[in-house]
């Protein structure tokens, strides 16, 4: 069923749908007057929807029935991802959404291959990204891709979450079931580098701020493997899977 993010409250019965959205349900889905639709507050409050008029600039919808999305994770999961070169973090994005983060922070570190002067067309698109993805698997949320910050700025954000987890490839130590194993706050945040790895002063930094050096495993993950490796287990470890 067609799925789409809506502002405001019902009145009259009647949600509207419009700009954007309006074209892709009007001219794109080809929607028709009585057919099914679902629209989604971003509160976890979804709306199911019957297609009652269209026109050129909206799409106005009767609601049949309210309840609570139910899809979103007990946790509320943040990623604080190193920039990738490339095209990666269209991919890093569109998964961590799927997965279930409520926040994606790009920041650029030391051995960051990619550093662009400017970014903010990047996030733009990768908040359309995230918006798209977030339509297609049932969100009950929109998740917000933030501008991208320093490491230092990263860190001091990663660390106000009650389990702040920095995935190291140089820890030997600590895995991350033994770092789950007392417990998960209900804000997790999980910091992960770039192609070149964090730094020896990057992990010091990190631990200093108060976060967790935890291990993904005896094998080096690419940049893009290891976020969507790290959200999947730790969905698994708070009972989300």
């Amino acid at each position: 069923m067609p799925r789409f993010f809506i502002t405001g409250r019902p009145e009259n019965g009647l949600l509207t749908l419009r700009g954007e959205d309006a074209h892709h349900a009007g001219r794109v889905l080809r929607l028709r007057q009585g057919e099914a639709v679902t629209l989604c507050d971003g509160e976890e409050t979804d709306y199911d929807c019957t297609v009652e008029t269209i026109t050129k600039d909206e799409v106005v919808c009767r609601v049949v029935d309210t309840h609570a999305a139910g899809t979103e994770p007990k946790q509320r999961l943040t990623l604080f991802m190193a920039l990738p070169k490339g095209d990666k973090m269209d991919l890093i994005v569109q998964k961590a959404v799927e997965l279930g983060a409520q926040e994606i922070v790009p920041y650029l570190s030391r051995n960051c291959v990619s550093r662009p002067e400017k970014t903010e067309k990047k996030v733009e698109r990768w908040q359309r990204i995230a918006a798209e993805a977030a339509k297609q698997c049932g969100r009950g949320r929109l998740p917000a891709v933030c501008a991208v910050v320093p490491f230092a700025e990263a860190v001091l954000r990663a660390a106000e979450s009650e389990t702040a987890l920095f995935f190291y490839e140089n820890e030997k130590m600590v895995g991350l079931r033994s770092a789950l194993e007392s417990g998960m706050g209900d804000t997790v945040s999980l910091m992960v580098g770039p192609e070149g790895g964090f730094t020896p002063e990057e992990a010091a930094e990190a631990e200093q701020a108060g976060l967790k050096s935890v291990s993904l495993g005896t094998r080096i993950l690419r940049c893009e493997t290891a976020p969507i490796a790290a959200l999947a287990a730790v969905l698994y470890a708070g009972g989300n899977m």
